[in-house]
């Protein structure tokens, strides 16, 4: 019997690390730098073939923009630790935070709640509201 998939969001400014930058290296990468012990606790829940949106923060752009799944679990590394990801699709729409927040099937998503974290669980409901919203991923 197989594991089922889990889902997170992964947060990035787009100026250090924007969705072209994962397209553009292969779309393969290294997600490290985080922190934050929570954060860093859900990274390390992450299993190979788990699936992430890959979110644009800061001050001009909230919104998920696309999808990656991990392709190397939790590892130790000169930051402290890292999965690795890889780019699955860019989605249809960019769902932006704000649209996220007027929806009223996104009632109690994390995001809202933690919003300082950097690497948050998605539950499977939302994970498919989302993707509804912004017409999949491709």
């Amino acid at each position: 019997m197989g594991r089922k998939t889990e889902y997170w969001l992964l947060k990035t400014e787009p100026g250090e690390w924007s969705w072209e930058d994962q397209e553009a290296n292969g779309g393969i990468s290294k997600w490290d730098g985080v922190k934050n012990k929570q954060a860093q606790k859900y990274l390390k829940s992450m299993n190979i073939g788990d699936l992430c949106f890959f979110y644009h923060s800061g001050s001009k752009a909230r919104r998920i923009v696309g999808v990656v799944s991990v392709t190397r679990e939790w590892y130790t590394d000169n930051d402290g630790g890292a999965v690795d990801v890889k780019a699955v699709g860019v989605m249809r729409r960019v769902v932006d935070l704000a649209e996220m927040k007027k929806d009223e099937g996104l009632k109690g998503f994390v995001l809202f709640k933690q919003t300082r974290l950097s690497v948050v669980p998605v539950e499977k409901g939302f994970w498919d509201k989302i993707c509804e919203i912004g017409g999949g991923f491709e």
